[in-house]
């Protein structure tokens, strides 16, 4: 078992920057991948970015390219979410997650994971 506990979200104006946390227990974090997630009120559940542990390979969503960054410490057994240059679309609950047995890159799809964290809010005002 995993356990996943994000924290970092909040209220925030646009341009502004935030830095979500993921922190793990339960189980060694070094053959995994993770991701965060997003969900907006009324949409899908929908990746943001993901990294594999091992070798640090990352994915992006494309609206997020350039402004975010997904990164991992293994010594404190959790991955983070540096999000600049934040827009009111990325208002939502944002969730990490862990997938256990993914290959070379990180799985981009919820249901390659087996482990979720409780959400974060992040509000971005215009």
């Amino acid at each position: 078992q995993v356990q996943l506990v994000e924290s970092g979200g909040g209220l925030v104006q646009a341009g502004g920057s935030l830095r979500l946390s993921c922190a793990a227990s339960g189980r060694t974090l070094s053959s995994s991948a993770m991701g965060w997630f997003r969900q907006a009120p009324g949409n899908e559940r929908e990746i943001v970015a993901a990294i594999t542990w091992r070798n640090g390979n990352t994915y992006y969503t494309d609206s997020v390219k350039g402004r975010f960054t997904i990164s991992r410490d293994s010594a404190k057994n959790t991955v983070y979410l540096q999000m600049n240059s934040l827009k009111p679309e990325d208002t939502a609950v944002y969730f990490c997650a862990a997938s256990y047995g993914s290959g070379w890159n990180p799985p981009r799809v919820t249901r390659s994971y087996d482990y979720w964290g409780q959400g974060t809010q992040v509000t971005v005002s215009s």
